[in-house]
């Protein structure tokens, strides 16, 4: 469900608190401001120019392997005490959306991690959940995207499954400024392939293990 723009950030905190607790889910296009999407895409480009991305692995720790098959995006991890100043002003925001959402749904969420995504085109990430098998920190999972004017025809979709069947999906355009949220050991969810390249932030809020 979409959240209405709000002038108000503690209440538009709020509401995306309610729609979370209501059902695990929701989509918020008006906490960042075209000029921070504009800026943290300059920056995600910056980066993906120099090389400093690496291709995406599944798993974590000794287990983590790359397999091309089941995910094909570069990801950059990001240091929020070595960040850019737009970088730095996304885990500000992200913040409040923390203690927003603590103060109402109880939580815990202790902390943030977070990485630039870049999807070539054609890449896709299959579907899976964001939970580890041997770690159950991540709590919740939260995608923003820095596609300015993206068509619909190019694809690219997150597709988040909304019954533990995958029977029942939402397919969600990655139109620049939408923040998806969702409960991480609950929702499943892939990535559709793209025909150009995609952006995004992907991050999770963690508790303490």
């Amino acid at each position: 469900m979409d959240l209405p723009v709000q002038q108000d950030v503690a209440h538009e905190l709020s509401a995306i608190a309610q729609q979370l607790a209501e059902q695990g889910w929701c989509t918020v296009r008006n906490l960042f401001s075209p000029a921070d999407i504009r800026a943290l895409g300059s920056a995600c480009l910056s980066e993906w120019e120099d090389g400093r991305f690496h291709q995406a692995a599944i798993g974590r720790g000794q287990s983590a392997a790359r397999r091309s098959e089941i995910r094909s995006d570069s990801v950059l991890w990001l240091d929020e005490d070595a960040a850019s100043p737009a970088v730095s002003h996304y885990f500000a925001t992200m913040q409040r959306l923390r203690n927003a959402v603590n103060r109402e749904l109880y939580l815990g969420l202790a902390e943030l991690e977070a990485h630039f995504a870049v999807y070539p085109a054609g890449s896709f990430y299959q579907k899976h959940l964001d939970r580890f098998r041997d770690d159950d920190t991540r709590t919740l999972s939260a995608v923003l995207y820095l596609n300015e004017d993206w068509p619909e025809a190019c694809g690219g979709q997150l597709r988040l499954y909304l019954d533990p069947d995958c029977q029942r999906y939402r397919d969600i355009h990655p139109e620049a400024g939408t923040l998806v949220l969702f409960l991480s050991d609950r929702f499943w969810h892939e990535v559709l392939p793209a025909t150009q390249q995609r952006l995004s932030i992907t991050g999770w809020f963690r508790r303490r293990s």
